[in-house]
């Protein structure tokens, strides 16, 4: 019976390592049979003239994808059936899921909202992935919304390109424009140089007055055929330019200020970064478009002056050639009127020059705005639809994750095998030290050879928890699988686990007797929390991580992570030396004791322990 429950005893750890990892060796691989209830009342909505269903898409797409078991029912029956543990958590579409994701294209947009219902219950864990479930689904609709949002945009700015485009040919054919009539204006201004000239002339030689009237009628015919070729011009020019600059202001006017394109991209769920990048494209091209409508209104506004200053001219020019020939009949009559006539054409001579040289800041005006329209051009891109479609999809998804592992466990279960090992180790010495004595008083009393006594005491628990780390290895390299990078080295480490194990729970034992045993189970206890098997052990508190640090279990999950996984062997060789310490400290504390047992026994040290 002693030698069936020390075989009992020993299969304690395999037990203990094999089933738990087995029962927990991918988890999140079998995520399919968890029920999850499916909640869709979306009413759908119009989006572009066209209907959808945005709840009904996200339902199809995660019955296809088949990643839980899903149960596509009705509020009523979710709710039951999560109260009753038929479902672990709901997840609910309201009936306005495709109204709120439509809503960004109009004034008052909404987020759609994917309701949770968890019960923990049921299942913390659950609850939990539940919550990662969702935040999977928001994801994906923020992308897809976002994209279709970011392509509206690209849309609406290649047909503002489209319009700058022809506005830039219109500012060229103004900026034509007036250079013919800035030709035309210094034509006149030399005629009208010349005109004051000859009235000059007129008024200081009365003694050739005669000659000078016979060629006078000419001259004023040809000076009026010139203003009234400028006032045409410039009537044709203003009437040409006008509904130019009124097209311009216009579709200045409608264009969306940066405010509202900030809110709507916020509303679309963009990040600041993604936002800056829009806005890094659209206000240039707006403050330019503004400074060029600015021009054009200045530009138009200086050809109406100039048509009607034109206008007068040519007036002014056609009372003159019709004044002529009367001045030529009435010669008598011409010196009289000599001095007004030279004042007349001086003034006009100055008007022609201020609308040569108006005519001059209009013509470069124009040419500013000509260059100013090209510049806002260029700083659009020119995109095909394919294109803008791509650009669509890189601002709603900017980032891609690229993951690396350097090393890397091949499941849940693989992830975990180094921690239960290590625990395997110690529940199957401390569960041996339950029938296997730790060392014999009868040797002690008799005997008196500390040392021999000490290393037996530790060699046969250290062997058979060996052999313990032989067969756990063996059902976790062989019977589940797992992949070992270093297989005879973390043998190996193994082994040196359960044997300082054995020497600390002896010296426990030894030392303390049952109150020793009992602080054994303590130890597991304390190390189970610290060792940092499960989550960061940076995550303890303070006084938890400094006991990570001191206790063997904590190197002895790390040394095996190294040798399993394939990590650093520095560290494994670290582990492994620290583990000797705790291994030598042991055996020197059991040797101290039970050296001084054997030079001091009373009646006492006979009596049985209080756990046998």
């Amino acid at each position: 019976m002693a030698a069936l429950a020390l075989a009992a005893l020993m299969l304690v750890p395999v037990l203990y390592a094999g089933l738990y990892l087995w029962g927990n060796d991918d988890p999140y691989g079998n995520l399919d049979q968890v029920p999850v209830a499916l909640v869709v009342e979306d009413e759908g909505a119009t989006q572009n003239g066209e209907d959808v269903n945005y709840g009904e898409q996200v339902r199809d797409q995660l019955v296809e994808d088949a990643s839980m078991d899903w149960h596509v029912t009705t509020a009523d029956e979710a709710a039951d059936g999560i109260r009753s543990g038929e479902y672990d958590f709901v997840v609910t579409l309201g009936a306005d899921f495709s109204q709120a994701l439509t809503s960004v294209a109009g004034d008052d947009p909404e987020r759609a909202v994917v309701e949770l219902t968890t019960n923990d219950s049921n299942s913390y864990l659950a609850g939990t992935i539940g919550d990662q479930v969702a935040e999977t689904v928001r994801d994906s609709l923020t992308q897809e919304v976002g994209e279709e949002a970011a392509r509206t945009l690209l849309d609406g700015l290649a047909t503002v390109r489209s319009g700058l485009v022809d506005a830039a040919d219109g500012a060229t054919r103004l900026a034509e424009g007036t250079a013919s009539a800035k030709s035309g204006a210094d034509t006149l201004a030399d005629g009208a140089a010349t005109a004051a000239d000859g009235a000059a002339s007129l008024a200081s030689g009365l003694a050739t007055i005669d000659d000078g009237t016979a060629a006078l009628p000419g001259q004023t015919a040809q000076l009026n055929d010139g203003a009234q070729q400028v006032a045409a011009g410039n009537a044709q020019l203003s009437s040409t330019v006008q509904p130019i600059a009124q097209r311009i202001s216009e579709a200045v006017a409608a264009l969306p200020t940066e405010e509202a394109i900030r809110d709507d991209l916020t509303q679309l769920g963009l990040d600041e970064t993604q936002i800056q990048a829009v806005l890094g494209i659209v206000t240039p091209v707006r403050g330019d478009l503004e400074t060029a409508n600015a021009d054009v209104q200045q530009a138009a506004g200086d050809i109406q002056a100039l048509a009607d200053g034109s206008a007068q001219v040519a007036a002014g020019t056609q009372a003159l050639a019709d004044a002529t020939p009367a001045l030529a009949e009435g010669v008598a009559s011409a010196h009289s009127g000599a001095a007004e006539l030279s004042d007349g054409v001086a003034q006009l001579a100055d008007g022609s020059a201020e609308l040569a040289d108006g005519l001059g800041e209009l013509d470069s005006g124009a040419g500013e705005l000509r260059d100013g329209l090209v510049d806002a051009v260029g700083q659009i891109p020119d995109q095909s639809e394919d294109e803008r479609a791509t650009a669509a999809a890189m601002i709603s998804d900017p980032v891609q994750v690229s993951s690396d592992a350097v090393t890397e466990a091949s499941s849940y279960g693989a992830g975990m095998a180094p921690f239960f090992i290590s625990l395997a180790a110690w529940i199957g010495i401390y569960a041996l030290f339950l029938i296997v004595k730790p060392y014999s008083k009868r040797a002690v009393t008799a005997l008196r050879k500390p040392l021999p006594i000490t290393l037996a005491a530790w060699a046969t628990p250290a062997a058979l928890g060996i052999l313990q780390m032989a067969v756990v290895f063996c059902v976790v390299a062989f019977a589940l699988g797992y992949s070992v990078a270093q297989p005879w080295p973390m043998l190996g480490f193994m082994a040196l686990t359960s044997a300082t194990f054995a020497a600390i729970i002896l010296t426990l034992n030894v030392l303390l007797g049952s109150v020793g045993q009992f602080l054994g189970l303590v130890l597991m206890v304390l190390q189970l929390v610290t060792a940092g098997g499960t989550f960061p052990y940076q995550t303890l508190p303070t006084p938890l991580r400094t006991l990570h640090e001191a206790l063997p279990m904590s190197h002895a999950v790390d040394g095996i992570r190294q040798l399993m996984y394939g990590g650093d062997l520095a560290r494994a060789w670290a582990d492994a030396g620290f583990l000797g310490l705790w291994l030598l400290g042991a055996l020197a504390v059991a040797l101290l004791v039970t050296t001084r047992m054997t030079r001091n026994r009373t009646l006492r040290d006979l009596r049985p322990s209080l756990i046998g």
